[in-house]
């Protein structure tokens, strides 16, 4: 089986395949201080309960495949492959790594992983254009070609990151819940904030998809929208512009990456 590693800001999500299919997932928290012990550690926990892996850590695990946004965790979990997943094939998705998408823009080193593989998935599943929404600490907007180029995209602050933006700044405001108010017209603080949330969010996601879709295609209605992320199911039955969810993109343009590169190692 392979398993599979996004490290977001906030949370890293793990990934189970047998073949093309992912048969179990986790998510937890990212802690950038953490160590390769820890981490490992965690990961026997988690995968000593699956019924279809055995009780030593790497037990039935044929590959892995890892993509990180934190560098520090990402070095964690370098060591947790070498020290013990030594004789597992593992792909760390950085520069020089495989991933069949041409990058078009000014400093392609920039560009982070998961936003990389995120279009990896999208041109498999869907081809191009396309541009993903990934709903996470920021909220990214990535835009693929019709020839599978990624050419660039759009970066916003997260829902959770205004959540806690309000309750900070604001001195009569406090975190809140996200979740879908009443009605829009808020009758009380909470769904007021929660209104503004959720339906401002589906506005800026029209909005920004909408101008994106312009300059990508010669007519926008040939563009595929996907939302991921974990916070994407707040906004999915609000946007008018979102075509696929795909809650598990990353994990998948994973287990791609890892195709295209385990032959070569």
């Amino acid at each position: 089986m392979l398993l599979t590693i996004d490290v977001g800001n906030t949370h890293t999500v793990l990934g189970l395949f047998d073949g093309e299919d992912i048969v179990e997932h986790w998510r937890i928290s990212t802690d950038a201080r953490r160590t390769a012990d820890e981490l490992a550690v965690l990961l026997q926990g988690l995968m000593g309960m699956h019924p279809l892996l055995g009780d030593e850590l790497g037990d039935g695990i044929d590959g892995i495949a890892i993509c990180a946004t934190v560098p520090s965790v990402l070095h964690e979990l370098r060591e947790v492959t070498r020290r013990y997943y030594g004789d597992v094939p593992a792909v760390l998705v950085e520069p020089g790594v495989k991933t069949g998408v041409p990058i078009l823009t000014d400093h392609p080193k920039e560009v982070g992983a998961d936003r990389i593989i995120n279009a990896v998935a999208a041109v498999e599943l869907y081809g191009g254009p396309a541009i993903v929404v990934d709903f996470g600490t920021a909220t990214t907007f990535d835009a693929v070609s019709a020839r599978g180029e990624y050419v660039g995209g759009v970066i916003a602050p997260g829902i959770e990151i205004s959540v806690e933006a309000l309750g900070v700044r604001g001195a009569q405001l406090r975190k809140i819940e996200v979740a879908r108010p009443r009605s829009v017209i808020g009758k009380n603080t909470v769904e007021a904030m929660q209104s503004g949330i959720i339906y401002g969010f589906a506005g800026q996601v029209d909005g920004v998809v909408s101008r994106m879709a312009r300059e990508l295609a010669d007519d926008p209605d040939d563009v595929t929208v996907i939302a991921t992320g974990g916070l994407a199911p707040m906004v999915l039955g609000e946007s008018s512009v979102i075509d696929e969810h795909e809650p598990w993109l990353t994990l998948v343009g994973l287990r791609l990456v890892y195709e295209r590169n385990v032959s070569r190692m």
